[in-house]
């Protein structure tokens, strides 16, 4: 019995252990093949199935909003709000957005993480709190910036002006 118990137990352990492997966010470039159906234009991403439990799951962005996130802002159309510590949002709500006390109204931005400089297009949603209060980021929009899910990053936030 002993025999066979060793080879078991250690299997087990190695399948265990696989599931605490801290995975890095995936880096979607555009052209990234996806195979979910391109959305419609203007329209929001679905929310996530119920019962949702991995990253993959809650994101349900496609390929194609992932590169207009991407996408290189217009020169001149933005105006630099400010910086501000993130945390994740509710990963329920899907979409590339930044709730913030740098904006009082909903509006079009952009954030930037400065390390990196890598940039996505977001919706800045207002939050009450004064200006120097942190903000919290969608889940899809953090996958983007490359950041941990579990980390604080300092986020330039910029406004699109119309």
């Amino acid at each position: 019995m002993n025999a066979y118990f060793k080879p078991v137990a250690g299997t087990l352990l190695m399948l265990a252990l696989a599931g605490c492997v801290e995975r890095r966010p995936e880096v979607l470039r555009p052209g990234s093949a996806d195979l979910r159906p391109a959305p419609r234009p203007g329209a929001a991403p679905p929310p996530p199935l119920e019962g949702a439990r991995t990253v993959e799951e809650f994101d349900t962005t496609t390929g194609a909003e992932r590169a207009a996130a991407l996408s290189a802002p217009q020169p001149g159309t933005e105006r630099r709000l400010g910086r501000t510590i993130a945390s994740l949002g509710d990963p329920a709500r899907p979409g590339f957005w930044l709730q913030t006390p740098l904006v009082s109204a909903p509006a079009k931005g952009r954030v930037v993480h400065p390390e990196t400089g890598v940039s996505v297009a977001v919706d800045l949603l207002p939050a009450e709190g004064p200006a120097t209060a942190g903000s919290l980021i969608s889940l899809a929009a953090m996958r983007l910036l490359g950041v941990p899910l579990t980390g604080l990053p300092e986020l330039v936030v910029h406004v699109i002006e119309e």
